[in-house]
Parts: structure tokens; sequence; C-alpha cells
């Protein structure tokens, strides 16, 4: 218990030492004087996810076939939005894309990154509702481990790196995860509209690839600025490869069993991929609209028989 107690302690007096040397820039920003409305609307976040479905297990799902547009259109703007201003601030802030430290300085460009960043860091916690449809539509089974690991953890390690590195060389992951969020969700919103739309998609199985490829981008980014000496937190840069490394692997592992694995014939009538992370998107999907159709035709016949 002591043991315990001594462990305790030496964590609150780092991270009380850890404030000293963070960016007083966003201390007063929303949700970045403390770490606990960031982690209280996780918990809320995985307490949903075992209360939920319990909730819907007697109910029939929800459609929210319009919200879904909205949603999903609202996220492609929303990303849009981040993209163009870390780009446009990091060009007029004469960032590099191989070293760039990070800068405190209440810069107009450095403030307008930072704040670029705060947005990225709000749109993990949006992502949260992309769980909430799937279970409110009853789709419980596209809820995988790759899908809460992903949306869990880039919140609150996201509210790490606002709270300590809201600059530099930041802006080069968060610059190209929402310019491919941009291409998701936007691919999400279209397949929402059901099957008539949905045929045209043929790029789902590209989205994942796409990922694939950022999280090998990011370690090598991340270990050129190691290898070169970098001025920026190696802490940081360290985090970024362990963190990419788990997601090549889930991601991987996924992109083999839905498309190497599964049977060519399945992919047809496989769901969309949301986030890379599942095969149904929170949007609408065409296996869905099958077999509505197909029970439509069913009674059709019934009543032709009587």
């Amino acid at each position: 218990m002591e043991a315990v107690t001594h462990f305790m302690n030496d964590t609150v007096e780092f991270y009380k030492w850890s404030l000293t040397i963070a960016d007083k820039r966003v201390e007063k920003w929303p949700m970045m004087s403390s770490p606990a409305p960031t982690l209280a609307i996780s918990c809320l976040y995985l307490l949903f996810l075992w209360a939920g479905p319990k909730y819907m297990q007697n109910r029939e799902p929800f459609q929210l076939r319009k919200t879904l547009i909205v949603y999903n259109f609202s996220m492609v703007i929303l990303n849009f939005y981040i993209a163009k201003e870390l780009l446009l601030g990091a060009r007029a802030a004469g960032y590099s894309y191989l070293c760039q430290p990070v800068s405190y300085s209440n810069d107009v460009n450095e403030v307008r990154i930072a704040s670029a960043l705060w947005w990225y860091y709000i749109s993990k916690g949006v992502e949260y509702l992309d769980t909430v449809f799937f279970i409110l539509r009853k789709k419980i089974n596209q809820v995988s481990f790759l899908h809460v690991y992903h949306h869990c953890t880039m919140f609150i390690l996201w509210w790490i790196g606002i709270k300590w590195v809201p600059g530099g060389q930041s802006f080069f992951g968060a610059g190209i995860n929402s310019s491919i969020h941009v291409l998701m969700y936007g691919y999400y919103g279209l397949a929402a509209f059901g099957p008539k739309i949905q045929k045209f998609l043929w790029w789902k199985k590209y989205l994942t690839i796409i990922q694939i490829i950022q999280f090998h981008v990011t370690i090598g980014h991340a270990g050129h600025s190691l290898y070169t000496g970098c001025p920026f937190p190696a802490w940081m840069q360290w985090a970024l490869i362990g963190y990419a490394v788990t997601f090549i692997i889930l991601f991987g592992n996924f992109y083999y069993q839905t498309y190497r694995r599964t049977p060519r014939s399945a992919h047809k009538a496989a769901k969309p991929v949301t986030n890379g992370v599942s095969m149904a998107t929170n949007g609408y999907n065409k296996l869905q609209e099958v077999e509505e159709n197909g029970q439509k035709q069913q009674k059709k016949g019934r009543a032709k028989r009587e």
C-alpha cells in the first residue's frame, strides 16, 4: 500500500512540474486548463459503449439518415477548415516540413496554427458520435477494438499535444490526418444517401490504404527528426512512432481480414468502411437496402398469392 501511495504522490508531483513547461497560450482555452473534461467525456463514451447496447437491446434501430448526412458533411467542413488553416499558417510562418521546433510566441501565425490544432483536438471528441450512431442503429458488431482504441486514444492524446506542443511539427501529422478525413467523411456522407449513390463509391478500399500509408509517413517523419537532432521534443516523437506502430498492426490486420482473406464475391456485398476500422459506414449500407427491398418483395408476393 505504501508503494502505491508513493507512486500516486510522484505522479501528482510530476504533473505539477509538467504544468510549468506547458504552453501558457492555451491554458485558458476551452477544455485546456485541466484534463478532467477530456477524461470525463472519454469515460462517458466508454460508459455508453456498455450501456448503449443494453438500452437498444429490445428497441427498434434508429435510421438517422438525415442526421448522418448532416453530421458527415459537417465533419468534412470542419476537417477542411483545419487542414486549410494548418497549411496556410505553416506557409505564412515559414515552417519547414522536415524539422520545425515549437514556438510559444504570440506571433499571429503561431497562434493561428495553435488554434487550428485545438480545433483538431475538438474534432476527435466530436468523432465519438461515430460510435454513438453505430449503437443507436444497432450495428454493435461494427464497434471493434480498433474502432474504440482509435477514437478514445486520439482525443486523450491530442489534449496532451495541445497542452504542451501546439505548434512546430505537430502541424504535419494533424494536417495529413485532417485532409484524409475530408475524403473519409465525404465518402460516409455520400454513402448515407443510399444505394443510388453507393454504387458509384468504388474507392472505399483505398481509404484504408491511404491511412496505412499515413502511419508509415508519420514514423518516417518522426524518425528523421530524431536522427537529425531536430529540436522538437523527443518524447513526442517517440510517442508518435510507438502509436503509429500500433495502428499499422491493427489497420493492417483489418485490411487483410477485409480485403485479402475474405472471398472476392463477399467484397461486393460488404458494407462500406467507416474510418478504416470496420466494414460499415456511420451512414446507410448497400446490403441493408438489399435486405429491405427483398423483404418488401416477399410481402408483395404473399399479398398476390392471398
